[in-house]
């Protein structure tokens, strides 16, 4: 990773237009420290200089958070719900899995390969609660495309909520999209 000079960063903040207050305000920083910094009079932190990177990305619009993916419209079921209303919905949806959600809050995620794992002649009789994976990752609306990335290496889906309550779902098809 080449770190930005001095030089770099004025360049790129006048050429957004923006005052060094402006620029502090959206890094959570001082308005000194970036005329100190952009006049090479102090070396910044990492934390420091990423932040203040950002915060030009962001100006930039180069910035993607979960809010500018997310699918808003979130197909779901309870947890009392029966596995084969789950399978329903999913067949339907062309969907492989589906989050559990209770009173607007996510409380785990059913999917095809649940439903295969159980060892049971008629598990759609049963309720979702008993087939469905507990884990479920939840992000904020403003957690970058960056950090998605990395919970969906680890996950089928994330879900998007703000103040606990579910406002929408990103899977890999939606990171694909977008790219």
């Amino acid at each position: 990773m080449e770190l930005p000079t001095p030089q770099d960063l004025r360049e790129r903040r006048n050429s957004l237009e923006l005052t060094q207050s402006k620029l502090a305000d959206m890094a959570g920083v001082s308005q000194p420290l970036i005329a100190r910094i952009e006049g090479g009079d102090v070396d910044p932190r990492l934390s420091t200089l990423r932040r203040i990177v950002e915060a030009l990305d962001e100006a930039e619009g180069r910035i993607v958070r979960a809010e500018d993916i997310m699918n808003t419209t979130v197909r779901s079921v309870a947890p009392d719900n029966s596995v084969r209303e789950a399978r329903d919905i999913m067949l339907d949806a062309g969907f492989s899995q589906l989050p559990v959600i209770e009173n607007g809050r996510p409380l785990g995620i059913i999917s095809n390969a649940d439903i295969r794992h159980v060892q049971e002649d008629d598990v759609t009789d049963r309720p979702v609660n008993e087939v469905m994976s507990e884990g479920v990752t939840t992000v904020e609306p403003e957690t970058t495309l960056d950090e998605i990335g990395v919970y969906l290496d680890h996950n089928s889906a994330i879900i998007v909520v703000e103040s606990g309550e579910t406002v929408g779902i990103i899977t890999e098809a939606d990171i694909a999209a977008h790219i």
